[in-house]
């Protein structure tokens, strides 16, 4: 009697394990850019990092034209920095880059991010971290964290709340480009993932609530709804482990407990190392400007549409750097505790503000801003 089921739960699992499938199929994130065909523009206002408008192609011209005029007038710092840029549109899809520059080399979270962080004491991160490796320290209220380089190689992207933020680690292994952003888009902080994509060499992540790309050397929404629109970098550092204990010696470590299996420690690119240049990174980026060499460590802003680096050895020679640049003044000094440069901006009441700058290598930063001044 047994025997006459059989065939009907073999059925039923099998149909069970295709549901499975389809739902897995259907529940997988596909970031598939626009075929390449019609392109069309279109002109958006930009304020503080937000798209408030999209303005139409025959008054493109008038609102470039007074953009340059204001930008010639010597005016004290508007707190409201407003920007119309030019953007495209294929098969309907807003891009801000050419789609020719994007390359597909993994599939949507082929690198996994950390979604659930677990973090260890300083003493038990001493047993897998030496004093003199690299990673992102941040710190919010009463909790300091640091992000070791060994593990988000592996991963990029950490999705982590501190102090019930929701807070973005983001670090790009080929540009050496790391810091913490606030993942805000359309109101809500979200999740981040990687795209399996690049964009001059450097991570394009993914906002899990639009699916739009976001580069991660800009900060910015490259293809998709929130195409301009920019992410705040929130204060870090990129440190040494040593010198990062030794100043928070009651801070938490990313445990190496990520829930995936990885060889933490080692590198996995040609180059093995942190802090050199590999060979694909400059295959993809085609860097030309050599007033640096390509794995220079700068220090990059954007104000008013304009981009500055400063070379960090240059600061850190120096001790101290006051700098004007687009009608903001910048404070750069070499904080000898943690063995790192910082930077600062100063306020309408001429106090100074911590400020984080994009940081990461040279020929990064350059083939992003190619029209990018230098401190050197």
């Amino acid at each position: 009697m047994a025997l006459k089921f059989i065939p009907l739960i073999v059925i039923f699992v099998l149909l069970l394990g295709f549901a499975g499938y389809r739902y897995f199929s259907r529940s997988k994130v596909e970031l598939e850019l626009p075929k390449v065909g019609e392109t069309k523009k279109e002109m958006i206002v930009i304020e503080n990092g937000e798209v408030v408008d999209r303005i139409a192609e025959e008054k493109a011209a008038e609102q470039l034209a007074e953009q340059k005029v204001e930008e010639k007038k010597p005016v004290e710092k508007d707190p409201t920095e407003r920007i119309v840029k030019e953007i495209m549109i294929t098969g309907g899809v807003r891009h801000s880059v050419p789609l020719e520059e994007i390359n597909t080399l993994l599939s949507a979270d082929g690198i996994p991010s950390i979604d659930n962080p677990k973090f260890s004491s300083i003493a038990e991160a001493d047993k897998f971290i030496k004093d003199s490796e690299p990673g992102i320290a941040f710190s919010l209220a009463s909790t300091q964290r640091f992000y070791p380089y060994q593990i988000l190689t592996w991963h990029e992207i950490v999705n982590d709340t501190v102090d019930g933020q929701r807070v973005l680690i983001a670090y790009c292994p080929l540009c050496l480009t790391g810091y913490a952003l606030d993942p805000l888009v359309k109101g809500e902080r979200v999740e981040f993932g990687t795209s399996g994509k690049l964009w001059k060499s450097n991570l394009v992540m993914y906002d899990r609530k639009t699916n739009s790309l976001w580069s991660q050397v800009l900060a910015e929404a490259i293809v998709g709804e929130m195409t301009g629109t920019r992410l705040k970098l929130l204060t870090s550092d990129q440190v040494r482990y040593g010198e990062w204990k030794k100043t928070h010696p009651k801070g938490e470590v990313l445990s190496k407990d990520t829930g995936h299996f990885r060889n933490y420690g080692s590198y996995p690119y040609a180059g093995g190392d942190y802090f050199g240049v590999d060979n694909i990174s400059l295959q993809l980026a085609k860097p030309s400007d050599t007033r640096l060499p390509n794995n220079a460590f700068v220090f990059g802003v954007v104000a008013n549409g304009k981009a500055k680096a400063y070379d960090a050895e240059a600061i850190k020679t120096k001790g101290e750097v006051i700098d004007n640049f687009e009608n903001e003044e910048f404070l750069l000094k070499h904080n000898k505790d943690l063995d790192v440069v910082q930077m600062f901006r100063r306020l309408p009441d001429s106090t100074w503000e911590r400020f984080n700058p994009i940081s990461g290598f040279w020929f990064s930063w350059a083939t992003a801003h190619p029209e990018t001044e230098l401190y050197k």
